[in-house]
């Protein structure tokens, strides 16, 4: 089973990027991914799948369902209108479920020939 990731019930997103981040205040990790499409927003995919309301993370072990914080659109091109990306954040509070955010990220960068670089 490859790695998946889906805002809408068959509907699979391709992840362009991945940062990690730790709030210095409070110590929370917190992980923003990053998409350059999003293919649920193509055509009438959004009307026609079942939105899960939360985002979908599959792989060989099974389904983590994550309820982001923010959704952010960010738009640019010359008229201002074109969606350049979207990125997608939320908080991992305990370590166990942060071990298996990380096992499905190393198992979805090693299936979409993505590499990990530290800041």
């Amino acid at each position: 089973m490859s790695p998946s990731i889906q805002f809408f019930a068959g509907v699979y997103e391709e992840l362009s990027d991945v940062s990690l981040r730790r709030e210095t205040r409070t110590g929370m990790r917190i992980v923003v991914m990053t998409f350059s499409k999003i293919k649920a927003l193509d055509g009438i995919n959004s009307f026609t799948k079942k939105f899960f309301n939360s985002l979908v993370l599959t792989d060989e072990e099974g389904e983590i369902k994550v309820i982001p914080s923010s959704t952010q659109f960010i738009f640019g091109g010359d008229e201002g209108d074109e969606l350049k990306k979207v990125e997608c954040k939320f908080a991992v509070e305990q370590d166990d479920h942060w071990e298996r955010i990380m096992r499905f990220l190393h198992r979805y960068a090693e299936a979409n020939g993505m590499g990990y670089q530290e800041n």
